[in-house]
């Protein structure tokens, strides 16, 4: 029987006496498992085991942790299809999308297990001219226990983010999946044990609502992350400040994308409905808005509406994309639907909501203003605007309260690069969608309300640790200028040298 199978027998054992909840199919409505809602108690206790783990886990340096590290993805690596039914089952998408964020995960954990120990481990740094006499050294270390609230739309990739850079900078890790996919998340970490049953503990779950959450803010953990509305993400700062907790917070976005004179249409198009409608829209860095050049507007509106007349939501293996995975987001797509025509737009295809599946939409000539512009909609949709240039194009790009990612198209690299650079976000694309998240490299993160802090690439590690500075004195000078008994004309004597060597410069 594969880990998936057996999910939901195991969460109902682990329930004890704790209140449980189900976890459904958005697609049928079947319960696919059923956990427990841990409260404050056990929150607390999962928090207080986890301690120990840490410092057993950091105590076992780099090396020995990239050993387990390994073991644990290629663990997933051989169970990719296996996660990729239950990602299906529960969350909704295609089984060939949930392999593709399952593979990125994996890569991301190769790369963060790979990359710590040159990025945080010791090394000496260069003392300058006032403490010359001192050998410097900077090394980053681990916080110890670090809680991760994870989202529903990328159950397995996004907690990834954090789990997998935490756990390579030597932190165990608390791990509270939605309410929505916690199979996933037991699934996760039970793959954890099965791969690294020498260190179980370094990863464990707690499952629950907004209640659970709150109390892995206050059980003690060392820095929690989470990603997630910013409206709870407020919420969750709001308790973590009680404690003075540090946080994570990746909060969404209104992504938008330029597609400039001189861009290629089609391509623009193709990578516009993709990042638009793959995953029913429920990307926090998928393409919301497109502001496309008088130059190319109609052409590009074409080849769009072309492109997505041909997808079909479903839950079949054929269908483009799934159902919404959280039913309430499906009330306020029709919301911003609703505001976005009453306002003057319209819809050049889809507009319909049946069920939990959204058709694939395309609005025109929706005002700013317009929720469907300003609000994350979280859906299938796109709203397409005509601008003068691509200069009025990132503007109006730039008009927004979040600022997670984004898309640059066109012709000119130069020209890109430079729209690229002033476009308000953490993240963007030139000449495609979403490519950042693939680039183990790069950090991932946003301004605004979408949040703060980075996950991914050297940030994303050294997010998870603290800086740790150390002089060590390599022999004693005549002149002690930090002590008491310096002579009376030291000072005046070091603000002479001062005034020589830096006061030219103007």
């Amino acid at each position: 029987m594969s880990l998936s199978e057996q999910v939901p027998e195991v969460s109902a054992a682990s329930a004890g006496s704790l209140a449980t909840f189900e976890s459904t199919d958005p697609a049928t409505g079947a319960v696919v498992a059923v956990f427990p809602v841990h409260d404050a108690d056990a929150v607390r206790e999962t928090v207080t085991r986890a301690h120990p783990a840490a410092a057993s886990w950091a105590a076992l340096g780099f090396a020995e942790r990239r050993l387990r590290l390994a073991a644990y993805r290629g663990h997933l690596a051989r169970r990719v299809h296996e996660l990729a039914d239950l990602v299906h089952r529960e969350n909704g998408k295609p089984h060939a999308d949930a392999v593709l964020e399952i593979t990125l995960a994996i890569d991301h954990l190769a790369w963060a297990a790979g990359h710590a120990e040159k990025t945080l481990g010791p090394r000496r740094v260069r003392a300058g001219a006032l403490a010359a006499n001192h050998a410097a050294y900077l090394e980053y270390q681990p916080l110890g226990v670090v809680g991760v609230i994870g989202p529903w739309n990328y159950p397995v990739f996004t907690p990834m983010g954090s789990i997998a850079y935490a756990l390579a900078a030597g932190n165990a890790v608390v791990f509270k999946p939605s309410e929505f996919t916690p199979a996933i998340g037991d699934w996760l970490v039970a793959a954890w044990r099965a791969a690294v049953p020498d260190v179980a503990d370094v990863l464990q779950l707690v499952t629950g609502s907004g209640e659970t959450g709150a109390a892995l803010c206050r059980a003690g953990v060392d820095k929690l992350a989470f990603t997630g509305s910013a409206a709870t993400g407020r919420k969750v700062m709001a308790v973590c400040a009680e404690t003075l907790t540090p946080v994570l917070m990746e909060c969404g976005g209104k992504d938008a994308m330029i597609v400039d004179d001189d861009a290629d249409v089609s391509a623009a198009a193709g990578a516009a409905v993709w990042g638009a409608m793959s995953n029913a829209g429920q990307t926090c860095i998928g393409i919301e808005r497109v502001y496309a050049t008088s130059a190319v507007h109609d052409r590009f509106v074409a080849e769009v509406t072309r492109r997505t007349a041909a997808l079909r939501p479903g839950s079949d293996d054929g269908a483009s994309y799934g159902p919404m995975t959280m039913a309430s987001q499906t009330d306020v797509v029709r919301r911003h639907l609703d505001d976005a025509t009453a306002a003057g737009g319209r819809a050049v295809t889809g507009g319909t909501v049946d069920g939990g599946f959204i058709a694939p939409t395309v609005l025109l000539g929706v005002p700013e203003s317009s929720a469907a512009v300003r609000e994350e909609t979280f859906g299938p949709t796109l709203t397409i605007t005509e601008v003068p240039d691509a200069e009025e194009g990132l503007r109006r790009a730039n008009d927004s309260s979040m600022g997670l990612g984004g898309s640059v198209f066109s012709g000119s690299a130069d020209r890109a690069m430079d729209l690229a650079r002033r476009m308000r976000s953490g993240m963007t694309s030139i000449n495609s969608v979403l490519t950042f998240v693939s680039v183990p490299a790069l950090p991932f993160g946003g301004v605004g309300e979408s949040g703060f802090g980075r996950i991914h690439g050297e940030d994303g590690l050294r997010e998870f640790t603290r800086a740790k500075a150390i002089t060590r004195q390599r022999v004693g000078l005549p002149v002690d200028l930090m002590s008491f008994s310096r002579p009376a004309g030291a000072a005046d004597a070091l603000a002479r040298v001062m005034r020589l060597v830096h006061g030219r410069h103007r």
